[in-house]
């Protein structure tokens, strides 16, 4: 069931997307990775996804890839997932949005996953803002599978193609999509294999 109308379709949704990404979100230079590799470029996708355009086509991408796995939950690691669950949501996704906590509060309810109560039969579609080695991506599915809840699939906004999608499919055992590529958003960059 879709809450929204839609101005443009997927096609037009990954266009703009990867538009979005090479104008805001790609930052030229030396910096360290959350995995702790040094690299010359980052995708800082949050610089992007949070801004109008960028924010719906993820949503409508989102939103289209929950439907196709039958997810009913959409979340992910806290940060890189918020904006794009609530993306989700915004681009007609009929799921709950959820976040996952880097350790589990020791006060107040004492969740780990935030959000609407999940329950036993949701089917969790995990997303992530940039994937390199997968690690965030993987401790998210860890913690909601360790909550007994079943993961459908898993999205990226963008895979920078450093091993991270075979990781994520192996801990993840359930389809890997990732909206871009580094191939998409920076083609010309000094490092392309």
């Amino acid at each position: 069931m879709a809450f929204v109308e839609r101005p443009f379709g997927a096609d037009e949704a990954r266009t703009r997307l990867v538009a979005a990404l090479r104008e805001h979100a790609l930052v030229i230079g030396e910096v360290t990775l959350t995995s702790g590799i040094v690299a010359q470029y980052l995708i800082d996708a949050k610089r992007a996804v949070l801004l109008p355009e960028a924010f719906f086509a993820a949503g409508v991408l989102i939103a289209d890839q929950a439907a196709a796995l039958g997810a009913t939950a959409v979340g992910g690691m806290t940060m890189g997932a918020d904006p794009l669950a609530c993306a989700a949501l915004a681009g007609g996704a009929d799921v709950k949005a959820f976040f996952v906590r880097k350790e589990t509060k020791d006060h107040g309810l004492a969740r780990r996953v935030e959000g609407p109560l999940l329950t036993a039969d949701d089917r969790c579609l995990i997303v992530e803002d940039v994937v390199t080695t997968g690690g965030s991506t993987i401790r998210a599915i860890e913690a909601v599978r360790a909550e007994g809840h079943e993961i459908c699939g898993v999205v990226a906004i963008c895979d920078r193609l450093a091993g991270g999608a075979a990781a994520i499919e192996d801990a993840a055992q359930a389809p890997y999509v990732a909206l871009a590529t580094i191939d998409d958003v920076y083609p010309e960059r000094p490092d392309r294999a």
